[in-house]
């Protein structure tokens, strides 16, 4: 306490460690000219809305491009939903909520108890599986192979077929076997992560405020995708309808422009048989000129809005739980709002928000150059070129692999500048070379703990799943007067399942997000200091004694795994 004091006199006598750091603008180009491009995404978006009508997308029209379905016509496409899966998805978010509070007090026992439970629900799909392939037997129909069955848009076909059930209980049989070889054979590693998860845990107990931190990222991305879809619907019907002169006999005038008026015009009268009918939606001024840039921008801005709202949630995050690791005394040394202050320095200007922009600039081209690929590969279908094909399948392949990496990079980059607030290029090399430096506790440590996080959010999402399954099959008495009658109940499970791990993801994503923290906090703490009085470590005597003491062991694994890797 006396060494803090002395530093801290000595550096800034008013604040503690973790804020000592200079901070100033960086990356102010970038941020420049993401609010230049906002601008224009914002223009984009009016113009857009004042030529579109996004009636064409939702009635059809005749031939003479006049709309069905309106008031006054006898065509009426309006539909009723008899029941919205929204009610599991609020029980997806309360069994997440309750699984991280609990993960707070009780983290060893939880984890444990998470575990099993995933072992327990895949075993219990496949023992279903494996009743309703049984249940299936000598009846008429059910031996049929998928392959001579075809598609079918009646989904509840599939699963009168045996060859269903049995593909079902394959999967689930080698999914089961996987997860219990990789719990045993990394049993003294999950050990260690559980104590890392407890860390975590304590670091949660003093941010509680993190937990309802991705619900304000879920409405930014909301209204993100929400912008980048309205525009889109108006750019894409803001196409003006287009006549064409069409008749039986010859004509000078015919496949020309006309009006629809086209009675009194002189095409009528040199051609009596033609008629001016509706061809297709089109323009010739400038706006419809450019409009396939327009929803190229479109598309564009809306990844890079995107990403920088994930990545604005990532340095948020980092900001708050590197608060807690370098506050000397927890938390008398913390912030009084750590959300909140580590969201003012990220949202800034003069501080980080370039930082942001750079960062999510940078994953949206890969992102945009991917898209690219995907559209080229849809229009090279019927090609017969395999060089081509192949080609482009290792394109695709390499920016893929590019785009996790430069995932993995951001993230660790917006700890980076969230700690010493420095631009991102510096941030990316920094936190680069610290996990290289780090790699033995990368690969054996912080990756288990990514493990049992990822177990979590698959054991809320099959509880979820069975669940749904149960109440909109109707199979469960107790639900018969609640449950909807539907003819395809695996729609809404579909829909449930996918809403429950989008749900979860984004509360583990915290978990994750403080273990990522904690362990680059933890790597730098050791590079700065050596735990001696004149430079005592940050790291609390429980981080010490998880990450520090278990280096020889955790160095045998990685080079046993290394051995294995490259043997001949």
């Amino acid at each position: 306490q006396e060494k803090k004091k002395e530093l801290e006199s000595i550096l800034h006598p008013d604040k503690p460690f973790f804020v000592l750091f200079t901070r100033g603008c960086t990356d102010i180009v970038c941020c420049i000219l993401f609010i230049i491009a906002i601008l224009g995404y914002i223009a984009v978006g009016i113009l857009a809305w004042s030529q579109g009508d996004p009636r064409k997308v939702i009635y059809p029209t005749d031939s003479r491009g006049q709309f069905c379905g309106q008031a006054g016509t006898p065509l009426d496409f309006s539909f009723h939903t008899p029941f919205s899966p929204s009610r599991g998805l609020v029980i997806a978010m309360l069994t997440s909520l309750l699984f991280i509070v609990l993960l707070r007090f009780l983290a060893g026992i939880m984890v444990w108890v998470m575990i099993v439970m995933v072992i327990l629900v895949i075993g219990y799909g496949i023992f279903h599986c494996y009743m309703e392939y049984a249940a299936l037997k000598g009846q008429a129909g059910a031996n049929v192979t998928l392959q001579d069955l075809g598609f079918q848009t009646d989904f509840s076909v599939y699963l009168q077929i045996r060859q269903t059930w049995l593909a079902f209980m394959i999967i689930l049989a080698i999914v089961e076997v996987i997860i219990i070889l990789l719990l045993i054979f990394l049993r003294k590693r999950i050990l260690i992560a559980i104590a890392l998860i407890k860390e975590a845990s304590r670091a949660i107990g003093h941010v509680m405020s993190s937990l309802f931190y991705p619900l304000f990222t879920f409405v930014l991305l909301a209204m993100v995708i929400a912008y980048w879809a309205v525009t889109a619907v108006f750019l894409s019907t803001s196409n003006e309808p287009i006549y064409k002169v069409f008749n039986e006999t010859d004509c000078v005038h015919s496949r020309k422009t006309c009006d629809p008026n086209f009675t009194t015009s002189h095409m009528k009268a040199e051609c009596p048989d033609s008629e001016c009918l509706f061809a297709f939606y089109g323009g010739e001024t400038v706006y419809h000129k450019y409009l396939i840039g327009l929803q190229f921008y479109n598309v564009f801005l809306f990844f890079w809005c995107a990403n920088f709202v994930t990545a604005l949630g990532q340095m948020t995050l980092a900001g708050a739980f590197a608060s807690y690791y370098w506050a000397f005394v927890k938390p008398d040394d913390m912030p009084a709002f750590p959300i909140f202050s580590a969201l003012g320095r990220s949202l800034r200007c003069v501080y980080h928000t370039g930082t942001l922009a750079f960062g999510s600039l940078i994953l949206s081209i890969i992102q945009i150059i991917r898209v690219l690929l995907e559209y080229l590969d849809h229009k090279l279908k019927g090609a017969q070129n395999k060089f081509a094909k192949f080609l482009l399948c290792c394109l695709k392949c390499c920016f893929w692999c590019l785009e996790k990496f430069i995932k993995f990079l951001n993230r660790n980059a917006y700890i980076m500048v969230a700690i010493y607030g420095k631009n991102f290029c510096t941030s990316a090399r920094d936190a680069f070379f610290l996990l290289m430096r780090n790699m033995i506790r990368v690969a054996v440590l912080d990756k288990v703990t990514d493990f049992l996080l990822f177990l979590g959010k698959l054991l809320i999402v099959g509880l979820v799943g069975v669940f749904a399954f149960f109440f909109f099959s109707g199979r469960v008495k107790a639900f018969e007067s609640t449950a909807p009658s539907l003819h395809y109940y695996w729609v809404p499970i579909l829909t449930v399942v996918v809403g429950s791990y989008l749900i979860a993801h984004g509360f583990f994503s915290v978990y994750a997000m403080c273990v990522d923290t904690l362990f680059l906090c933890f790597c730098e703490d050791l590079e700065r200091n050596d735990g001696s009085a004149a430079r005592p470590y940050y790291m609390s005597s429980t981080l010490h004694e998880i990450l520090w003491e278990n280096k020889p062991s955790m160095c045998l694994i990685y080079s046993v795994s290394l051995g294995l890797m490259f043997a001949p």
